[in-house]
């Protein structure tokens, strides 16, 4: 967490199914639930090591249900598909959002790998 500036407000947008973050040097995401669930840094997601990565699927119309704070260096994500195991770093989330149009679209690809076809809201 060497240079991740500190968040300076967190909302959820239910209806938009968004959370907006603010960091301290003015950055500010829109990181819709969906892409936080599909990059959720729990193992159920990611593994347990490099290359073990899960795409999950069918996560289209997923909401945030309940942020929980981890102490003053994170928050908890409760998605409404009951997933609350990953533990979102101010660091994660910061990237997440830096990251957000490379990591987007790397998502799609590997769903078409998949040969899921996603269903625009």
């Amino acid at each position: 967490m060497l240079n991740t500036p500190n968040p300076t407000e967190l909302n959820l947008h239910r209806l938009s199914r968004v959370l907006e973050i603010s960091f301290e040097g003015g950055e500010n995401y829109q990181l819709p639930a969906e892409y936080l669930r599909v990059y959720s840094p729990s193992a159920e997601v990611m593994g347990h090591g490099p290359g073990q990565r899960k795409v999950p699927i069918g996560k289209e119309n997923v909401n945030i249900d309940r942020i929980e704070p981890v102490g003053n260096y994170a928050v908890a994500l409760h998605f409404d598909d009951e997933h609350n195991t990953g533990i979102f770093s101010w660091e994660t989330l910061y990237n997440l959002g830096k990251n957000y149009d490379d990591l987007w679209q790397k998502y799609l690809v590997e769903l078409q790998e998949k040969g899921y076809q996603r269903k625009e809201n």
